[in-house]
């Protein structure tokens, strides 16, 4: 069975390694990462991205050419101005939301204005795709677009949000030099939308494979449980997870989620808080205690409906436990096919039951999962693959 920790023994390839450092040394070429919410990640998928890229960078002696834009804190007078070699540059606007418009236009409107800003731009998601598209006829600089998921389909969007988001994507990938979308069927979507043909990047999911556990028994978790790590939104269908496990009837379930941080995640902690066999915890960004808290789990339950390769479904894939995911084109992807389904309340609770009584096919469904992860989720080969995307 492939166990976290045994990446670095299975990966033995030299082929694989960081490139030598004659590949890439020959020019001075910048880069900037637009679009997060800061560094180090604390927040989501883009935000990984990037510091895994700047890590990547910083292990080939490139970091010093990465420039990665952050929201500024309110209350945070004097933010960090690198982070593992790369230039840190702060904008006091929130990065998401309607504001992320003027956050991701301001960001690029900085780098092409400024004598020694970036030869290359990776703008991730398609908010700035407005004030992006209308800098492209002033600048020759090289625009690489992360379409993210399908942005305009979330739940958690109105009708006039969803109809901004569908023409900023197109004003984003009509702008950009090359388009990346994480997920095979996430690609042949935008294609059929935008008659362009994106690279296929996804995520990585070593660093949380590898990551050493922290200690946690200030959590006050059971010794074993099925695991949901999750945005509180809408589209990632947290209500059907937490109606399937309440009364304890499947065992515990650990919901971990930013609960405070949106009206959505503040409604479900009200109704579901104290409700037997469910334990909901407040987001963790620390990769150690992160990593114990999943070595815990018997199984995975992963409700996210919308978007390409969710990061929390490769990062789950490594840990060798069976997993449950919503039925939809990007999770199949994902996973080839080999996790199991589910699209409601019935449906998980009988899909949990069937695993618990199947222990020995969980464990082949976790075995070839965790295969899977390490043959394509793994940060050093997903950063060349952007490295060569924005001429580093």
């Amino acid at each position: 069975m492939i166990r976290p920790g045994d990446l670095h023994l299975r990966r033995g390839d030299t082929s694989l390694s960081a490139p030598p450092l004659s590949r890439r040394r020959a020019g001075s070429r910048r880069a900037a990462i637009i679009g997060t919410v800061g560094l180090p990640a604390r927040y989501g998928g883009f935000e990984t991205l990037a510091e895994q890229l700047v890590r990547a960078a910083d292990a080939r002696g490139l970091s010093d050419r990465l420039t990665v834009w952050c929201s500024r804190r309110r209350g945070d007078p004097s933010p960090p101005g690198e982070f593992h070699g790369a230039r840190l540059r702060h904008l006091p606007i929130p990065a998401n939301g309607a504001a992320s418009i003027a956050y991701d236009g301001l960001s690029a409107l900085a780098e092409v204005l400024t004598a020694d800003g970036a030869d290359s731009l990776l703008l991730l998601g398609v908010s700035g795709g407005g004030p992006v598209a209308a800098l492209r006829p002033l600048t020759t600089r090289r625009i690489v677009v992360n379409v993210d998921g399908r942005e305009a389909g979330r739940a958690k969007w109105g009708g006039t949000a969803r109809r901004v988001l569908a023409w900023s994507e197109a004003r984003a990938v009509a702008a950009a030099d090359a388009v990346v979308a994480d997920n095979a069927a996430l690609a042949a979507e935008i294609e059929m939308r935008h008659r362009i043909r994106p690279r296929v990047i996804a995520y990585g999911g070593d660093h949380a494979w590898t990551a050493a556990p922290a200690e946690i028994s200030d959590l006050g978790l059971p010794p074993a449980y099925a695991l949901c790590l999750a945005r509180a939104e809408p589209e990632n269908n947290l209500t059907t997870i937490l109606e399937a496990f309440s009364g304890g009837r499947l065992g515990p379930l650990v919901a971990v989620a930013n609960w405070s941080a949106t009206r959505h995640g503040r409604t479900l902690h009200a109704r579901w808080s104290g409700t037997p066999g469910l334990h909901l915890v407040e987001a963790e960004y620390d990769p150690a205690r992160l990593r114990a808290i999943r070595d815990r789990a018997w199984l995975y339950v992963h409700g996210h409906s919308a978007g390409g390769t969710n990061p929390a479904l490769v990062e789950m894939m490594g840990f060798s436990v069976p997993i449950l995911a919503w039925d939809c084109p990007y999770n199949r992807e994902t996973t080839a096919g080999k996790a199991a389904w589910f699209r409601d309340a019935p449906g998980l609770g009988e899909a949990v039951a069937a695993l618990a009584a199947d222990p020995a096919g969980g464990a082949r469904m976790g075995a070839a999962l965790a295969g899977m992860a390490i043959a394509r989720y793994v940060w050093d080969d997903i950063a060349e693959a952007y490295f060569d995307l924005l001429d580093l």
